[in-house]
């Protein structure tokens, strides 16, 4: 099926206006690309990340407009669009698009992923592709850890270094699981992956089913292990030979004073997501825990650190 991609343009001022104009005529399944808007949303959201795509802020400066999809055959609707745009005096541009498969296409974004000497992840369609080496099988997308982000691949690529057949690990931030279940496949005992959002749960035990997984090998928790005193004794009651934290710097340095409740003296923690910028402050923030740094990888603008007790 081909389809037609319409865009008008507008201001910031007014795209409110045209959304509302645009859905009380029957239009849905509207795109919002307003600079604006996107501003708003990240310094509102700002907690929650360090980095933010150049490239894409980029692509929307100065932008406010609307897109939608027609088919190719629905010229009645594209008449009526037209018409509007004229009324309002906006914009209008029109673009057919290939005809493409696009309940598919979206799977060629998702290639086997090499990582390492030994591992590679696959999406779930390509599972049996494994190349030879060990498998990490996810259905991705879905939330954040595909090992495609050079943090994760970093940790991913230190694992390979550590983790031994009968390890217990807990990856604190788990999201889709892919940590957690790349030390299963590299032998580990035990994994315990937790993370805020209660979806996160769902999909990384969903993702757990793809590769053989299941309790107790692996277990899928949601909460807070720095307001949750329940689940931090739960959790700190049981030892582990590896932890691991790949979220981001200002949630690493939060979670820095209970970190050491988690290790032993023999234990290794790895953390990441770190921009290099924000280096400087978790390697404080760790080191005020009683936590010392024995490694630092870096890749593109990230860093990856080892460490242990004091």
């Amino acid at each position: 099926m081909a389809w037609l991609e319409i865009t008008l343009d507008t201001t910031p001022k007014n795209i409110d206006s045209v959304v509302t104009l645009l859905t009380a005529q029957g239009f849905s399944d509207l795109v919002v690309e307003d600079q604006q808007e996107f501003e708003t949303f990240l310094e509102e959201n700002r907690e929650y990340w360090d980095y933010i795509d150049e490239n894409l802020q980029k692509q929307l400066q100065g932008l406010s407009r609307v897109k939608l999809y027609l088919e190719d055959t629905d010229r009645e609707n594209l008449s009526r669009l037209e018409t509007l745009a004229a009324e309002r005096q906006l914009p209008i541009t029109v673009t057919e698009l290939p005809d493409t498969n696009w309940e598919e296409s979206w799977k060629d974004s998702y290639p086997p992923q090499p990582i390492g000497e030994h591992l590679i992840v696959l999406p779930y369609w390509l599972a049996d592709q494994n190349e030879g080496r060990l498998p990490v099988i996810l259905d991705p997308g879905l939330t954040f850890g595909t090992g495609a982000h050079p943090s994760t691949r970093m940790v991913m690529e230190e694992m390979e270094k550590i983790v031994k057949p009968g390890f217990r690990c807990l990856d604190l931030g788990s999201g889709s699981g892919i940590l957690s279940l790349t030390a299963l496949r590299l032998g580990a005992e035990s994994a315990i992956g937790m993370d805020i959002d209660p979806k996160a749960e769902d999909i990384a035990r969903e993702n757990a089913a793809y590769n053989g997984f299941s309790a107790p090998a692996f277990t899928a928790l949601t909460g807070n292990v720095t307001e949750d005193r329940e689940l931090m004794a739960e959790l700190s009651a049981k030892e582990y030979d590896l932890v691991l934290v790949n979220i981001v710097a200002d949630v690493i340095i939060s979670l820095a004073p209970v970190l050491p409740d988690f290790l032993s003296r023999e234990s290794l923690l790895i953390c990441s997501g770190i921009l290099d910028s924000r280096l400087p402050d978790v390697v404080s923030a760790l080191g005020s825990s009683g936590i010392s740094v024995k490694k630092v990888r870096e890749e593109e603008d990230w860093c990856c650190v080892v460490c242990q007790l004091k």
